[in-house]
């Protein structure tokens, strides 16, 4: 898992959250993510039911703080206060419409997040590199300088990475997110997922929530339902770019009651 916020001009540096993706092999080629047998396991034994402190406890410890920073501040929300469109880069069609499946996906399971692809690069807000493995290092050091690629690279040697730039309101303006493509199906879509998902805001890393993907030792390969909590929690209208956490705490309570009853909705839980 990782994420990385690209430094700018326009905008003050502000956090680094960045992981390594293990690497599991699958057999299908050019697969869904329900058409994986590593993830139709998962999606059986997946635990589903949880209390309102475990949903609270997890979306503190993503939305706020950093796994990696380097500057600005890191105790406030972030995440886009508008619509998000995604732009794919790359020459492999098959692994671009894996990607307009996860967007897709996001898009249907998070209530309040207008999120979909977009076929020019100037009408994104989210570039999604997409590159072969031999070839990741280089790109990153095009994004961010070869002295801050060495640095990556050295600390944490990911698979795959985002990064979004902020303003002084904490509000996204931009992600950029790098996939490697051959890496087998499993490998793709986990990353694709997780790094999607802490493109729009929640980047930090935590070993203390066994349920979400963003813990170095989860990996799902799809939108599980505890994650599922923590985005639209993020993307409720209450919750605003840049409230702390005393303020965020005030409003919770009448939040999770109405993404508790989508996110029941939407996955069609029985309890």
């Amino acid at each position: 898992m990782s994420a990385f916020n690209q430094p700018s001009a326009a905008f003050r540096l502000a956090l680094l959250a960045l992981a390594v993706l293990t690497y599991v092999a699958d057999i299908a080629p050019i697969a869904a993510a329900g058409e994986l047998p590593a993830i139709a396991a998962r999606q059986r034994s997946e635990k589903k039911s949880f209390t309102d402190g475990e949903i609270v406890e997890g979306f503190l410890k993503t939305a706020f703080g950093a796994e990696y920073h380097l500057a600005g501040r890191v105790d406030r929300i972030r995440k886009f206060d508008g619509p998000v469109r995604v732009y794919a880069e790359s020459d492999r069609a098959d692994r671009k419409t894996q990607l307009a499946k996860v967007v897709a996906d996001i898009g249907a399971r998070v209530q309040h997040l207008d999120i979909a692809m977009t076929g020019t690069s100037e009408a994104a807000n989210v570039r999604v590199k997409l590159v072969r493995d031999r070839d990741f290092f280089r790109t990153l050091t095009s994004f961010y300088g070869a002295e801050k690629a060495r640095e990556i690279r050295a600390s944490l040697d990911p698979q795959c990475l985002s990064g979004f730039r902020k303003n002084d309101n904490f509000e996204i303006e931009h992600s950029d997110v790098i996939l490697t493509v051959d890496n087998g199906d499993f490998t793709f879509l986990d990353c694709a997922y997780e790094e999607l998902l802490q493109s729009l805001g929640p980047i930090n890393d935590t070993t203390s929530v066994p349920w979400t993907m963003f813990n170095d030792n989860v990996s799902m390969g799809y939108f599980d339902v505890y994650d599922q909590y923590i985005l639209n929690l993020l993307y409720d209208p209450r919750i605003k770019a840049g409230m702390t956490v005393p303020e965020v705490k005030a409003v919770l309570p009448q939040v999770l009651a109405d993404v508790r009853a989508w996110v029941k909705q939407v996955n069609d839980l029985k309890e």
